[in-house]
């Protein structure tokens, strides 16, 4: 009878401090919404007139936005290791498309997010493309479920508009005829439905999401939605560049994107302009099926949202198409957070980076501080949107170029020594360059001192060395 007793007892002992436990972990949710080569082409931050993007629009209004966000690289892998690392290109050494996280010296033993996070008693999710080589080797022991490994596609068996000799992955047009089809709204759904489960831990969960990048293929009904012939076109003045250095833009040949001289002499722009916006819209779609899965599960009131992009994209601006550029197309991204705690109201104009997501994120959940992060936490200015900073945002594209992005200002400094200034108050297409200009000598000083120093040296793979420019 007395063991019997005991193991009544014992057996209420453990319940209670499991429900104990359990109510103890109030640390709040985390989605992660990663979206691939999204502009500042959305209806919050006023990027493009026409764009419809009525999901992130909503969601933008329920928490902050940062309306002066940057990447930290403007190019895919590299960007994203910046994030998952919580460290600049100048400390691990990528700056462009090249080695995986785990093939970077400076990164050995150095968690990602979702490590950190895993590490901390959080149950982690992972779909998509958010690194751009996928969590594998070392790297799956940080993931405790796959929602999707693909990412992209499906491709049409033949090109649907390709010009003559341009790489097939700028192909675009109204492809496949049903949104299920399209393997983001296949991760969609895959998460809609597992955020409804309960879970016995805290979760991090990242969505990533390949459009709007190329090849711009999406169902014909986001097509429909803009008419080619009144979109509005990008300002681009064919005098842009005449006060601008001989810049960097030629280490560009060997990536796949046409020049603006290619895209206008067979008539794509307007078309291939239409294929983007058609594709932000159906990538907003999906990010819309991810909140509703949200807004219907248990974890509605408990769960930190972020969205982000990995970098800008040119549809024309400065003649250049895609990314890679040091300049404000390039650079600006998409960045919110939304949940507990954080009050809705006025958007951020501080510069920021899309380093400072990790030290947030780290702060918002109350995990132990990671002393090893190059960015810097928002809560201040999630507190406070008129919170100032000091620290600019950095962009670095290849070695030894970077722009210093300040609330009003945008310096670049090129490897060979040449720069460009440019004043956002009076100038947001960045129209006029300053740098010669000696008015300006004392804000160009103040922007250089951010400079970095002693950049780690590019990490390439031993196949690259011979095809890529010095």
């Amino acid at each position: 009878m007395n063991s019997l007793l005991q193991s009544f007892l014992c057996l209420l002992i453990i319940i209670w401090a499991t429900d104990v436990a359990h109510a103890a972990d109030k640390r709040p949710n985390v989605l992660m919404i990663c979206i691939d080569d999204l502009n500042d082409w959305t209806g919050f931050l006023g990027g493009h007139p026409d764009v419809q993007t009525p999901h992130m629009d909503s969601l933008a209004s329920r928490g902050r936005v940062f309306a002066n966000a940057h990447c930290a690289v403007p190019v895919c892998s590299a960007s994203r290791i910046s994030v998952m690392s919580g460290l600049s290109a100048t400390t691990h050494g990528s700056y462009e498309l090249g080695p995986s996280y785990e093939q970077l010296p400076k990164l050995n033993g150095v968690p990602t997010l979702h490590q950190y996070f895993h590490d901390n008693g959080y149950y982690t999710m992972t779909g998509g493309k958010v690194l751009h080589h996928g969590f594998r080797g070392k790297l799956a022991s940080s993931i405790d479920r796959t929602l999707q490994d693909r990412a992209g596609g499906p491709k049409p068996k033949e090109p649907l508009n390709l010009p003559k000799g341009w790489s097939r992955a700028w192909d675009w047009g109204a492809f496949p005829q049903k949104d299920e089809d399209m393997f983001d709204a296949q991760l969609a759904n895959r998460a809609a439905a597992t955020l409804k489960e309960n879970f016995e831990k805290p979760f991090f969960m990242s969505v990533g999401f390949f459009r709007p990048h190329v090849p711009l293929h999406v169902p014909p009904k986001w097509f429909a939605l803009y008419n080619q012939q009144s979109i509005v076109l990008p300002n681009n003045p064919l005098a842009d560049l005449d006060d601008v250095p001989e810049n960097f833009l030629s280490i560009n040949k060997f990536a796949a994107a046409p020049t603006h001289a290619e895209v206008v002499e067979t008539d794509s722009q307007r078309s291939l302009t239409q294929a983007y916006l058609a594709s932000i819209s159906f990538v907003d779609h999906c990010v819309g099926i991810v909140l509703d899965g949200l807004a219907a599960s248990p974890h509605a009131d408990n769960t930190i949202v972020v969205l982000w992009s990995d970098h800008g994209f040119h549809l024309g601006e400065k003649q250049h198409w895609a990314k890679r550029t040091l300049w404000e197309e390039s650079t600006r991204v998409p960045l919110l957070f939304v949940g507990p705690g954080i009050e809705p109201g006025q958007a951020c104009d501080e510069a920021v980076n899309l380093l400072d997501i990790f030290p947030t994120l780290v702060d918002l959940c109350e995990l132990p501080s990671n002393r090893r992060l190059d960015g810097v936490s928002l809560s201040p200015q999630l507190a406070d949107p008129k919170s100032p900073r000091q620290r600019p945002a950095i962009t670095s594209s290849y070695f030894g170029n970077h722009s210093i992005r300040n609330h009003d200002w945008r310096l670049i400094v090129y490897r060979d020594g040449k720069e460009e200034l440019y004043d956002h108050r009076s100038d947001p297409d960045e129209f006029d360059n300053l740098a010669d200009d000696p008015v300006y000598k004392g804000v160009r000083d103040e922007l250089a001192r951010w400079l970095p120093q002693n950049a780690t040296p590019e990490v390439k793979k031993d196949s690259e060395q011979a095809r890529r420019p010095k």
